[in-house]
């Protein structure tokens, strides 16, 4: 759901409803300041109420059929990209999907698609090198550079671990870490495991990492191409306690998601901790900003004996509004 100019997308990916409230609602102190600060997009005020466009994209070429669509990003160009998995595992292709691929009706789409406002294709690509076996997350930076993640892991088998950096024709420039090498300490400066997205700090070129499903932190590392020592971290494992009292630095499940904000903050998507923490970008602990406090980390059995599924959690990403203050965070529920 990356869009850092204020255009909200929506990936697929899940089925659970966009959050939007007031970032002023969200300095406040007290966790129940900011509770009350969240309201659903379709409420009173109109002029940011979010419908879905239908007849956006337009037909894909060439009988293309995408699976699932793992994260989305708007350029300079107000170009919008799009990363499937259209190359990954044959189990994000619906049975009927795999038919139609086998008897010639479709064929799968190239893993990175760029399209214009008016939803046609003018670019596609797949990745190279060692690419992530299941792509996680996209993000195109200030000069243009593509950026994606992966957050694969086959059981007994390979685990994702890297991040890796294209020009916008699909040339590999830069990767950070090694596939199939996952860092188990959650400590390393120079190893990933299942990284899900990435931020590139326009001030400074600095790459933020949430470093994600496998580990629990943020990783930043510097803006050249072989700088990939990281310059900082911070995060680790949390409990439901932890989570339940907002303590800092303390992750309950994946670290879902990685923004910076016009104000300088780093905002981070503690997905089953249903918050989003945020930091300073020297890894300062300021707030917590709440969602829904208390589903992520419900009991799973009970949770699905209600009929709504595992408790995945409500911070699975976010944006911000495209006023220069960005007064308010999109949050995708």
């Amino acid at each position: 759901m990356h869009d850092h100019e204020g255009r909200l997308l929506s990936t697929g990916m899940t089925r659970r409803k966009v959050l939007e409230f007031g970032a002023a609602a969200a300095v406040a102190p007290a966790v129940t300041a900011l509770a009350a600060g969240v309201a659903n997009a379709d409420d009173e005020d109109k002029s940011r109420r979010l419908r879905v466009d239908p007849s956006w994209p337009k037909p894909l070429p060439d009988k293309w059929i995408t699976a699932e669509v793992a994260g989305n990003a708007v350029d300079s160009h107000d170009h919008i990209w799009i990363v499937t998995r259209s190359r990954a595992t044959p189990e994000n292709f619906t049975d009927k999907e795999r038919r139609m691929v086998r008897e010639g009706r479709a064929q799968r789409s190239p893993t990175v698609i760029e399209l214009a406002q008016s939803g046609e294709v003018l670019n596609s690509w797949n990745l190279s090198g060692t690419p992530p076996d299941n792509m996680h997350g996209i993000f195109v930076d200030y000069q243009g550079y593509v950026w994606i993640a992966g957050n694969g892991q086959i059981a007994g088998g390979p685990t994702d671990s890297i991040v890796q950096k294209y020009d916008r024709r699909g040339a590999l420039q830069r990767q950070i870490g090694v596939q199939h090498s996952p860092d188990l300490t959650n400590h390393s400066p120079t190893l990933l495991n299942r990284p899900s997205d990435v931020f590139v700090d326009p001030a400074n070129g600095e790459v933020y990492i949430s470093d994600g499903y496998g580990n629990r932190r943020v990783i930043v590392f510097g803006p050249r191409n072989d700088d990939n020592v990281a310059r900082r971290m911070w995060g680790e494992q949390g409990t439901i306690a932890d989570a339940e009292a907002g303590a800092p630095f303390r992750f309950l499940q994946v670290v879902h998601a990685v923004n910076i904000g016009a104000d300088g903050l780093v905002y981070v998507n503690d997905r089953k901790g249903d918050r989003i923490h945020v930091y300073t970008k020297a890894g300062a602990f300021v707030r917590n900003i709440w969602i829904q406090k208390g589903v992520g980390w419900r009991n799973d059995a009970a949770h699905a004996a209600a009929g709504d599924g595992a408790a995945i959690g409500t911070a699975w990403d976010m944006t911000f509004s495209a006023d220069k203050d960005q007064s308010f965070i999109y949050n995708a529920d």
